[in-house]
């Protein structure tokens, strides 16, 4: 499991609402809690495509808050 580069993390946005990520590193996804998406990471390359990406609940948006890292 490849880690997201840091640098790469300040500079990548939601592509739907155009506001920074919150970086799940368990579960190697980029969380986008407006959009309610989980955009993956597939071998450190981080996977921007909104239909790519994983619609989250509302719960799950919550609760996943307090345990990401970014």
């Amino acid at each position: 499991m490849a880690d997201i580069n840091p640098k790469l993390l300040q500079t990548l946005v939601c592509p739907l609402t155009k506001e920074p990520l919150r970086y799940d590193k368990a579960k190697q996804e980029l969380i986008s809690d407006r959009a309610k998406l989980a955009f993956p990471i597939r071998d450190g390359v981080p996977i921007m495509i909104p239909e790519e990406a994983r619609e989250m609940d509302y719960s799950e948006v919550k609760r996943d808050k307090s345990a990401s890292s970014n």
